[in-house]
């Protein structure tokens, strides 16, 4: 059992980093509440322990202080409907007098969200004095917000060492990231299927080699995959490329050789000769695109091709679509890929999918509850996957 789950909270002030960076419309209102869904748990556990909890996030990115637009008490009705009613009190800052009154005024069973970090500049900087503020405000100190783990911000890094190993810890939502990160970085069955999409090779260099020393095959989709063509002899047409990253695709490909690894392109491509709905599409090659067309989407023996490795594998991490999937003509790809996906983790495969692009199609497709995990943490699990320490993981463990 964890350490959260395994800890009483009865009595005491829980000071939790949660991430409410949602986005809300012209009138305020939150159009995903997906990140404040997920920590609901975390915070449900607090409250049946009877214990306080003492919220504080990010919302936007607030140039000049504190400004309406901004403000977390937009957010205060919808938190306490999904917190079932539970009372929910808002303070107008989050470390002057009226934060450390509206703490000491807090119940056993109730929750104070703190008004956003980012009106202050030193959160972001790292400050220690404004850590110490916000640290002085509870008796424990819960990370709870994957998302801003691989920022040194003060209430993600430096608030840490304000506290004792036993009044640190990680919530629900950081152990379920931490742990299939590291169930899949350090805890891989073979085979170990990378796919990796997207639109960039350069966005994607560290991660394919990190993962060069740990997977057994790495599927390359997107528009990623047309450097890579170019750079192997391939007429690509209009399609996406780096040019400056020709060498470097091939670099890739002979570590991926000398290292065993096998590295999967799309071997046809949904072309397209103009980037729109309304675009006249065709199946061409993938190293054989005409002038004047562009690869949108893998194609059909692509998708077989990349299903098969993928129905195969026992460790899956998916990280960008296979093309453009925003649109219904280029869609076909990266839904074909879900559903292998989908279909390995129910024959036992432990399935991680990660990165803005790649979830938003999961979620699309209704895949979400048909893979094991499904990571918020977008950039930060990225750099965990890029081989980096993330400050806001290191400051707990520390």
């Amino acid at each position: 059992m964890s350490k959260f789950s395994q800890y009483d909270f009865a009595g005491q002030k829980a000071l939790i980093r949660v991430d409410f960076n949602v986005p809300l419309n012209d009138k305020y209102e939150i159009t995903d509440d997906t990140r404040m869904r997920a920590a609901i748990p975390t915070i449900q556990k607090i409250l049946k322990d009877g214990g306080k909890v003492i919220l504080m996030s990010h919302l936007g990115r607030p140039k000049d202080g504190p400004t309406e637009k901004y403000s977390l008490k937009h957010i205060v009705p919808h938190l306490t409907e999904l917190l079932g009613g539970a009372k929910v009190h808002f303070a107008s800052d989050c470390i002057d007098a009226t934060a450390q009154d509206a703490v000491n005024a807090l119940q056993n069973g109730e929750v104070l969200l703190l008004e956003n970090l980012r009106f202050y500049k030193e959160e972001e900087k790292g400050n220690e004095e404004f850590a110490g503020k916000l640290a002085a405000l509870g008796d424990v100190y819960i990370n709870d917000a994957f998302g801003t783990a691989h920022r040194a911000h003060a209430s993600t890094a430096i608030i840490a060492k304000f506290f004792d190993a036993d009044k640190k810890m990680f919530g629900l939502v950081m152990e379920g990231e931490v742990s299939s990160a590291e169930k899949v970085l350090h805890g891989a069955e073979n085979p170990f299927t990378a796919i990796i999409g997207g639109a960039k090779v350069s966005d994607k260099i560290l991660i394919i080699e990190n993962l060069l020393e740990r997977a057994t095959d790495i599927i390359i989709g997107g528009g990623m995959a047309y450097t890579f063509m170019k750079a192997q002899g391939g007429k690509i047409g209009n399609s996406l490329c780096e040019e400056d990253r020709l060498e470097m695709a091939n670099e890739l490909l002979a570590k991926a050789t000398a290292k065993g690894v096998n590295i999967h392109l799309p071997s046809d491509s949904i072309i397209a000769d103009a980037f729109n709905e309304a675009a006249n599409v065709s199946v061409s090659p993938s190293n054989a695109i005409p002038d004047g067309w562009m690869g949108l989407d893998i194609g059909p023996a692509a998708s077989n091709q990349f299903s098969n490795v993928i129905r195969h594998s026992k460790t899956i991490l998916w990280n960008g679509p296979m093309g453009v999937f925003e649109m219904a003509k280029f869609q076909a790809g990266t839904k074909a890929i879900a559903d292998a996906v989908a279909d390995a983790t129910q024959h036992g495969a432990f399935s991680l999918v990660g990165g803005g692009d790649s979830v938003a199609a999961v979620n699309q497709f209704g895949y979400t509850d048909k893979v094991s995990y499904v990571s918020t943490g977008g950039g930060a699990m990225l750099e965990y996957f890029e081989g980096k320490e993330l400050p806001g993981i290191a400051a707990v463990k520390a």
